[in-house]
């Protein structure tokens, strides 16, 4: 009868990972095949441009950047209370990924994580996980709260009073944070939280921040040097301050990872267009961030869904034997 259930819950595993797997493939196979926006000739004919090859090399070269410096703030957080190697840190990574793209802003990552480590340990990997992406969030909001300064100082492009009600909100939010950090719903506070986050070492907390904001450099930059390829030569502080501002309220919407190219396409549309670059390139520059942060990793995180084996599953054996 054991047996009998063993093979049962595999089976259940298998069908489970090859759902995730297969509708990961679908969305994206469902957005490249019936875009009709998207005119794949013209990203030929850039790459065949003269001196493209260095900015094709640069622009892989932060793709890589991106998940390398994620995979290192995951370990560097794990490693607050046991040993990851860069390897499983990667597989856990990866795999999040891949299980996350059906999510509103990735939530599925949080519970893909939890599932490589014992059911104790669940909670202590959601809240690692929360410092993991909330740090990355604080720099988004704070660069790209920076570049919408400069770029509506420049271009005027949202009302003054618009722009003063946001970051009015964002300070009300903050301070109301803080206020109420001591309420109690069912045994939870936030001030139980900012607790927590103190007892993790600050040397952790430092490197965190540093990854981080490598992270994000990375990705800002990896837009600007995908608008050079395509032609499009802006001063660099213009370019930079739009990218950030578009990331920033791109980010700030919710939406499913699948779907980011097109929220913040549609955003940088509205951004670009007020500096005269083309629809069609904006869209592609967005499309082609998505191909390379999401597309490429979810295809080598689908290996390690289909090879996962949790904790709890190896513990489980072990105690029926």
């Amino acid at each position: 009868m054991v047996a009998l259930q063993g093979k049962a819950k595999q089976f259940l595993v298998f069908i489970a990972k090859l759902l995730v797997v297969g509708g990961a493939f679908y969305f994206i196979y469902d957005r490249i095949a019936n875009d009709d926006s998207l005119q794949w000739q013209r990203i030929t004919d850039a790459v065949a441009q003269k001196n493209s090859g260095w900015l094709i090399f640069v622009i892989l070269l932060l793709t890589i950047l991106n998940r390398f410096f994620e995979i290192l703030k995951w370990q560097n957080l794990v490693q607050s209370f046991r040993q990851l190697s860069f390897a499983g840190a990667a597989e856990q990574v990866l795999a999040a990924v891949t299980a996350g793209i059906f999510t509103p802003n990735g939530i599925g990552e949080y519970a893909a994580k939890a599932l490589y480590y014992k059911k104790d340990q669940a909670k202590q990997i959601v809240f690692l996980n929360l410092i993991c992406n909330g740090i990355q969030m604080v720099i988004a909001i704070v660069a790209g709260l920076a570049g919408l300064l400069v770029f509506n100082a420049l271009y005027s492009v949202i009302p003054t009073g618009l722009l003063l009600i946001i970051i009015g909100g964002i300070a009300v939010l903050v301070a109301a944070v803080f206020a109420s950090r001591k309420i109690t719903i069912k045994g939870y506070s936030l001030q139980l939280l900012f607790e927590k986050i103190n007892e993790i070492p600050k040397t952790i907390h430092r490197k965190n921040i540093l990854l981080a904001t490598g992270r994000y450099l990375s990705i800002i930059h990896q837009h600007y040097f995908i608008f050079l390829a395509f032609g499009v030569n802006l001063p660099y502080p213009v370019m930079i301050s739009a990218i950030a501002g578009v990331y920033f309220l791109g980010s700030s919407l919710p939406n499913f990872q699948f779907l980011d190219f097109a929220v913040r396409g549609s955003v940088a549309v509205f951004f670009f267009g007020r500096l005269g670059v083309t629809e069609w390139i904006v869209i592609f520059a967005a499309t082609l961030q998505w191909l390379l942060n999401i597309v490429l990793p979810v295809s080598i995180g689908s290996y390690y869904v289909f090879r996962f084996k949790s904790e709890r599953a190896t513990d489980t054996t072990l105690h029926q034997e």
